[in-house]
C-alpha cells in the first residue's frame, strides 16, 4: 500500500501505536490466581502501567479498499494451538471497549467441545466469573 499521511497523522498515529504496544499485558506480575494484575512494557519504562491516548478518529486520504486488504491476511486457523489451562491469566475482549480497558482474568474452568478442543471458559475477573467463547480471550504467554 502506498498511502501518504500528513506530519501531523503520522506523528498522532505513531503516538497512539505506541501507547497501545507499552499498555500490552506480557504476562501475570505474581503467580497468585487471586492477582489481576500484568506486567507491562510500560512497568520497565515508569515503574507502573501506562494508560493509553483516548481513541479518535483520525482522517486520511486513504482509499478504504486499500485498508481493507490489510486485514484480510488470516493464519488463524491454519495453525494448531494448545487449549487453553486452569489458572492461566487471560485479557477478556468486551465488545465496545478499547483493547486497554479490557478485563485481566484467570481460566477457573475449560469446557470442550465434541473434538476435545476448548471452546468455552470460565474467568475469574475482578469483577466476578464469566462465561466467554474461546474466541473472546486471548491467553497471555507465562
Amino acid at each position: 500500500m502506498n498511502a501518504r499521511l500528513t506530519y501531523e497523522e503520522l506523528t498522532t498515529v505513531l503516538v497512539e501505536i505506541e501507547a497501545v504496544l507499552n499498555s500490552r499485558p506480557i504476562s501475570p506480575l505474581s503467580s497468585d490466581p487471586s492477582d489481576y494484575e500484568a506486567l507491562t512494557p510500560g512497568h520497565f519504562i515508569t515503574g507502573s502501567a501506562l494508560k493509553s491516548l483516548p481513541e479518535r478518529e483520525v482522517a486520511a486520504n486513504i482509499n478504504p479498499v486499500d485498508k481493507w486488504s490489510q486485514l484480510l491476511a488470516r493464519t488463524k486457523w491454519t495453525t494448531d494451538h494448545a487449549n487453553i489451562a486452569k489458572d492461566a491469566m487471560n485479557l477478556v475482549h468486551e465488545d465496545n471497549v478499547p483493547p486497554q480497558r479490557w478485563q485481566l482474568g484467570r481460566t477457573i474452568n475449560a469446557i470442550p467441545g465434541k473434538d476435545t478442543r476448548v471452546r468455552v471458559v470460565d474467568i475469574r475477573t475482578s469483577r466476578g466469573t464469566n462465561r466467554r467463547p474461546i474466541h473472546k480471550v486471548a491467553v497471555l504467554p507465562i
